[in-house]
């Protein structure tokens, strides 16, 4: 395996490809977090509410949903270059599409083809990473992947808010278009193939239930996170049914075919597994913070949307600024300590936004927030290369897919926890208090959950790669 990385390092310019692969995952995350804040503008503009505006959002992340789970059939029937470019292409025809689209449904048609790239690009960037660094320099490449993974959430919100009260909304899109055009010109040139083609065979089959397994159920609790519906919904009901089953049947279609379209079988790896889970957790906690901490300070606190969003934007720059920084720690020291640091400091940090007050200030919540983030650099990004360390070249692919796929699935079940237990704990008809009682459970039982992945993180060895754990 050393032998085949030294030689993959002298075929390909690290540097270079390294610039191709960020702006392509920068892009696509940048995308994702420029919609948010002009959701309104937008269901002006068309005339349409705000439920049927929100679709934009949920369309997208229910089609990266589903693409990420197929990536590994796709890295192992194409080429990485064929892959990457198509990927991209598709992301960017999307971009155009939702720049000029003058009616809802074309917006859509844009969404969905801008969320078909983008779940490529992510599992196949990180593949590429896997098989071109050796396994000493793994964890500097991921912290930078990180810094830009961390940086473009920082600056969405805030660039979005400008850009919608000085300029048409589909300034958001116009901004994006450039850096997807130039990234896939630029890959055209300098791009190779560094993936094994295996060709495996189309299963439609485990497609279809792939598609309806994990479909279903970020769709369920997409909904479920909806303050309006909640889990008790019959179409939330009707919707995660329909996704446990298939994605059993699924699973199970997997572990009886030679070439399966994702290798379950990797979980058979204890250190992936392990880590998968605490990456999951601290996701979950994550994510919900970033989603309920702006709707407590707008709807309760009082605070202008771009208020929160410059209060969350200490944290997204440290946890960028530090993620390069875990990386090279990472490759020294390893992840068991970097995990059980940064959880420590997670769980802490998560309890401190369990007593807030109608009277906590703004400088509170920013600071809290920032320490919050240092924790989850710490851990994200060093337990994501801890795990995928463990796979052979050969399963990279499904490793990757797999990760991403686990943590899609945290973030939907993570917000629509979180989110239904801070409407349901809220004590009605006492004002702000008896809101931000719902918001201080939420963030307890957040507490509760990253105390159980600190505890998982003690259990992280510092493996060297092939040895199965």
């Amino acid at each position: 395996m050393a032998k085949d990385h030294e030689q993959r390092g002298k075929d390909i310019k690290r540097g270079p490809l390294m610039a191709v692969l960020i702006s392509g995952a920068f892009v696509a995350i940048l995308n994702q977090t420029l919609l948010g804040t002009a959701l309104p503008k937008i269901a002006e503009s068309l005339e349409i509410n705000y439920a049927t505006a929100q679709w934009l959002q949920s369309v997208f992340m229910l089609v990266n949903g589903i693409m990420i789970p197929i990536t590994a059939f796709l890295i192992g029937r194409f080429t990485s270059r064929a892959l990457f470019l198509t990927a991209m292409g598709s992301f960017a025809v999307g971009t155009l599409i939702c720049a000029v689209a003058p009616i809802f449904e074309i917006l859509m048609l844009g969404r969905v083809l801008q969320a078909a790239g983008a779940g490529i690009m992510l599992p196949l960037m990180q593949t590429i990473m896997f098989l071109v660094y050796p396994i000493e320099k793994r964890g500097s490449a991921m912290g930078i992947f990180g810094l830009v993974i961390a940086f473009a959430p920082a600056i969405g919100p805030t660039l979005s808010g400008y850009l919608v009260e000085q300029f048409p909304w589909t300034s958001v899109f116009y901004v994006v278009l450039p850096i997807a055009i130039i990234d896939i010109i630029v890959a055209y040139f300098i791009l190779k193939n560094v993936t094994e083609r295996t060709f495996p065979k189309m299963d439609l089959i485990s497609i279809a239930l792939s598609t309806l397994g994990f479909g279903g159920l970020l769709y369920g609790f997409s909904i479920a996170g909806n303050p309006e519906t909640g889990f008790a919904s019959q179409s939330v009901i009707i919707s995660l049914i329909v996704g446990a089953t298939t994605l059993t049947w699924f699973i199970l279609r997997q572990l009886k075919l030679d070439t399966p379209i994702l290798e379950f079988r990797i979980f058979k790896y204890r250190i992936f597994t392990l880590t998968t889970a605490i990456g999951m957790i601290a996701f979950m906690s994550m994510i919900g913070g970033a989603v309920i901490l702006p709707i407590m300070m707008q709807d309760m606190l009082g605070f202008t949307a771009l208020e929160s969003g410059l209060m969350l934007l200490p944290g997204a720059a440290l946890m960028g600024f530090m993620n390069p920084i875990t990386g090279r720690l990472f490759d020294k020291f390893g992840g068991r300590y970097l995990a059980v640091i940064g959880l420590f400091l997670v769980v802490v940090t998560t309890f401190m936004f369990s007593n807030l007050t109608p009277g906590t200030s703004f400088a509170y919540l920013a600071i809290v927030n920032a320490a919050r983030m240092l924790g989850i650099a710490m851990v994200m990004m060093p337990v994501t290369t801890a795990g995928l360390n463990q796979l052979p070249d050969k399963l990279m692919p499904h490793g990757t897919a797999m990760n991403n796929t686990m943590r899609q699935m945290s973030g939907a079940v993570g917000t629509a926890l979180l989110v239904s237990i801070m409407t349901s704990q809220a004590i009605p008809n006492t004002g702000v208090e008896g809101a931000l009682h719902g918001v201080n459970v939420s963030f307890f039982v957040a507490g509760v959950l990253s105390i159980a992945g600190w505890v998982l993180a003690f259990f992280i060895k510092n493996s060297r790669p092939g040895i199965k754990n």
